[in-house]
């Protein structure tokens, strides 16, 4: 989970107590008090401005301090009354070139005048092309709040990727057409820096890998999976790769990766079936097969959720029952294991795709509320599909059918109810891949995510 800080400006030209003709301090302090304690409430942490911002001189200095401070994401702009709006212009469009993000905050009420300050602010920014929002809401309504802060989480994102590295272990698998990434476009739109490296390192880290680091492995199989596995050249591989790609991604600094799998590694030496399940497990962004688009999706919605992140195959839709079910293979976070039974340990299975064999992870994902998407291009330019979603799991009686149904039960299965148009999703949908991630407030953050970084929002 991240905690977004935010810096929080009030402005106003009637400000230091001034008083309207009935006698009451333009600017309601306890208004004040009471938005920036809800957002604390919330997880914002905040870097308050020392005065109320009135003139040109006032909002270059306060606005500087954000600028320059590098734990702020975006800046709260809190109408506290009227204002010049003039006056605040140029100093917001210069803390916007930061591409830090900007939210303009207006409390309800007829004493103070605050609606005309934030309308005339928004319009001053909308007039000379400042990407921002705006918020028309009480620091007593919960939902006008969580607009707020999923806007803060979002900028957050966006900074954290800002100078990031992506690591890529091979090149692309399966001739996946729809997961390619430009280095050009991705520093250009995220910040981020494609860095690659051939699976042979892997290979030569994985076989350095000694049985002291294998076996202190074996208190967190027994937490997750209630059992160790079975010690044998197979298995130990695929735990070697792991252990691998852990210490390597520490060692070239990468915030997160993707990794080809087959072929090559998986057929050479093991499948990355187990090595995935627990880098997702561990709260680290990745992708199959060079699925650069796919990563991204995964390092946005582990960072925003509180729970691990499933990526896997729409393997069956069911357009009149809005049912998916996602199947992965063999990679899957332990935690995610539902009613039905814990994680277990399964084979790959997959001659052709991982002639190697290796570890892979079988579970039935736990019933909650989340978002399926993923980010992709059409035609060259980014866009995000995004739908809410329940996961739901089978009863005990079905749930052998349903696992049957696919002709490989003992990969993971993700059973899924979408809220949304089907035709229409199935329409713009990118990719064989589905992200799916538990939280409902994870629909809003993707939003206001690719509204921040340019990305077409897709919601069908």
């Amino acid at each position: 989970m991240i905690t977004p800080t935010a810096g929080f400006l009030v402005y106003g030209v009637h400000k230091d107590g001034l008083k309207d003709p009935m006698g009451v301090p333009f600017i309601d302090d306890a208004v004040i008090e009471r938005s920036k304690k809800a957002l604390k409430g919330q997880g914002v942490g905040l870097v308050e401005g020392d005065i109320v911002v009135a003139t040109k001189e006032e909002a270059r200095a306060e606005l500087k301090k954000m600028k320059d401070d590098d734990s702020v994401d975006c800046v709260i702009l809190f109408s506290g009354t009227w204002i010049w709006s003039a006056n605040l212009v140029g100093a917001i469009r210069d803390f916007a070139a930061t591409g830090k993000g900007v939210l303009i905050w207006t409390h309800p009420g007829s004493q103070g005048w605050r609606p005309v300050g934030g309308l005339v602010l928004h319009g001053a920014l909308s007039e000379i092309g400042i990407c921002h929002k705006f918020v028309y809401g009480s620091a007593d309504d919960p939902e006008d709040v969580d607009k707020i802060v999923s806007f803060c989480r979002a900028a957050h994102m966006k900074n954290f990727l800002n100078m990031s590295t992506i690591g890529t272990f091979g090149g692309r698998g399966m001739g996946q057409t729809c997961g390619v990434a430009d280095p050009s476009q991705w520093m250009k739109v995220f910040g981020v820096d494609i860095d690659s490296r051939d699976t042979s390192q892997l290979l030569t880290r994985a076989e350095s890998i000694s049985e002291e680091e294998i076996k202190a492995m074996e208190p967190r199989f027994l937490k997750l999976f209630g059992t160790i596995p079975e010690r044998n050249s197979v298995n130990d591989r695929s735990i070697r790769i792991y252990l691998a790609i852990r210490a390597l991604m520490k060692e070239e600094k990468f915030d997160f990766y993707t990794i080809q799998s087959f072929p090559g590694l998986a057929d050479d030496y093991a499948a990355t079936c187990f090595a995935q399940s627990m880098m997702l497990e561990d709260g680290v962004g990745t992708s199959t097969l060079g699925d650069f688009n796919t990563a991204m999706t995964v390092l946005l919605l582990t960072k925003l959720s509180k729970e691990r992140v499933y990526y896997g195959d729409l393997q069956h839709i069911d357009k009149k029952n809005k049912e998916i079910k996602i199947i992965g293979d063999g990679a899957i976070p332990p935690s995610l294991a539902g009613k039905i039974g814990p994680a277990g340990f399964a084979e790959h299975g997959i001659p052709t795709e991982g002639g190697a064999g290796g570890l892979s992870v079988q579970l039935v994902c736990k019933s909650g509320e989340g978002v399926l998407a993923r980010l992709g291009r059409n035609d060259g330019q980014f866009e995000m599909v995004i739908t809410r979603c329940t996961v739901f799991e089978p009863s005990e009686e079905e749930i052998k059918a349903r696992r049957d149904e696919c002709g490989i039960p003992f990969w993971p299965h993700g059973f899924v109810k979408a809220h949304c148009d089907m035709e229409e999703l199935l329409r713009h949908w990118n990719n064989e891949y589905a992200c799916l991630g538990y939280g409902e407030e994870l629909y809003q953050e993707l939003i206001d995510f690719c509204e921040l970084t340019g990305i077409r929002v897709i919601l069908p």
